[in-house]
C-alpha cells in the first residue's frame, strides 16, 4: 500500500501550518517553506478547503489555516478528503459486487485489517506529526526487493 505524492505533499503543507495554527498563510509562503511547487500547494490548499480541513480567507489579511486544532486533525482525515474512504481492498469499502463474495474465506480478515490501518492513521494527528520520531526510536525499514530475472530461477 503506498499513498499518492499529494497525499504525501498535503500532509507536509498541513504539519507546517499546525507549528502555527491560528496564523493565516498564503500558498506562496507554504510553497517557500515546504519546497512543494507553488501550484501543487494552491491546488491542494482549496481541496482541503473544500473539505473543512483548512479556512480560506480572501482580501489583503486573509490566507489559510487549520480550520481546527492541530490535535483535532487526524492524517486519516487528510487521506480521505485526498485519497477517498482508506480501503484496502474494495470489498472493505464497496461491500458487494465481487464475484467470489458468496465463496470467499479472507474478507472478514481484509475488514479486520482495514480497521487496523484506519485506526493507526486515526490515531497520529497533525499535532503529532510536529514533533517526528527520533530515527533511532523508528528506524526506516526498506522494501524487499523483487528478485532479478537472472537471480529468479536460481
Amino acid at each position: 500500500m503506498k499513498l499518492g505524492k499529494l497525499t504525501d505533499y498535503a500532509t507536509v503543507i498541513l504539519t507546517e501550518m499546525a507549528r502555527a495554527p491560528e496564523q493565516r498563510r498564503s500558498a506562496v509562503d507554504l510553497a517557500q517553506r515546504t519546497h512543494v511547487a507553488a501550484p501543487t500547494v494552491s491546488k491542494l490548499l482549496r481541496q482541503l478547503a473544500q473539505a473543512g480541513v483548512v479556512e480560506a480567507t480572501r482580501g489583503a489579511q486573509g490566507g489559510y489555516r487549520l480550520a481546527h486544532a492541530p490535535e483535532r486533525i487526524s492524517i486519516a482525515d487528510v487521506v480521505n478528503v485526498l485519497e477517498g474512504p482508506i480501503a484496502m481492498t474494495s470489498c472493505t469499502v464497496h461491500g458487494d459486487g465481487c464475484p467470489i463474495d458468496d465463496h470467499c474465506g479472507v474478507r472478514s480478515n481484509w475488514w479486520r485489517i482495514n480497521a487496523a490501518v484506519e485506526r493507526a492513521l486515526a490515531s497520529v494527528t497533525l499535532a503529532d506529526m510536529c514533533a517526528p520520531l527520533p530515527a533511532a526510536e523508528f528506524p526506516l525499514r526498506r522494501m524487499p526487493q523483487a528478485p532479478s530475472s537472472a537471480t529468479a530461477g536460481a
